[in-house]
């Protein structure tokens, strides 16, 4: 449970901004996170207690703007704010802290690697989730854990996050008729979750082996 020595008066979600109106410049920083959100919404369909923002901000301070990663993910808290969902992330009403945030560099590094470190770090979110296609000789996905208030990379691909029952990692697929290297989440043993495509994919291959046409179904 979070605390704060804070102003007395905190606004709600609702009277605080749901952008900082700063667009994305590369489409993937919107596909990366969709992609993970979409798998955990078939994956954690029975669950409602989490909750993956995609390009939202993340207020910790009501008199600072908000961090805004490109994708997040919490856990132990309501999966639906109310019937018109969030407009934002607003630590004095939700009172956990993101497990996990996610930024994927664009075309112009935005400090990912420095001060959005130490920011998160600060913050005390436990896992920081970096991927770059651009790189060439070092690792595209950097997965770092918060150990006694620093982060520290973590080895391999897929990494297992104990805390969050999921293993993070990235490998070539298709997505939205794109094929290229996605993240995705896996289980304990390293295996790939699917995405929505792949599990309809393979609902309809089955159907067929069942002499069943999946195009004729009412």
């Amino acid at each position: 449970m979070l605390e704060y020595n804070l102003p007395r008066y905190l606004p709600s979600a609702e009277e605080l901004p749901d952008s900082d109106e700063t667009p994305v410049d590369n489409e993937l920083q919107e596909l990366i996170p969709g992609l993970l959100k979409a798998i955990l919404l078939i994956l954690w369909a029975e669950r409602m207690d989490w909750f993956f923002g995609v390009d939202m901000g993340i207020y910790y301070h009501p008199e600072k703007p908000p961090i805004v990663p490109d994708g997040f993910l919490s856990l132990g808290v309501e999966r639906f704010y109310d019937e018109e969902l969030r407009p934002s992330y607003v630590l004095w009403e939700e009172k956990v802290l993101p497990s996990l945030v996610l930024e994927v560099v664009s075309q112009t590094y935005r400090k990912e690697y420095t001060t959005k470190l130490d920011e998160y770090a600060d913050l005390g979110i436990l896992y920081y989730v970096i991927y770059s296609s651009r790189r060439r000789r070092k690792p595209r996905l950097e997965v770092h854990k918060l150990v006694n208030g620093k982060y520290e990379l973590q080895a391999g691909n897929p990494v297992w996050l104990p805390e969050i029952g999921l293993g993070i990692g990235c490998d070539r697929g298709n997505y939205s008729g794109v094929t290229r290297e996605w993240l995705y989440w896996y289980d304990e043993s390293g295996k790939r979750y699917p995405t929505p495509q792949e599990r309809i994919q393979r609902l309809a291959d089955k159907l067929r082996s069942l002499g069943i046409d999946p195009d004729n179904l009412d």
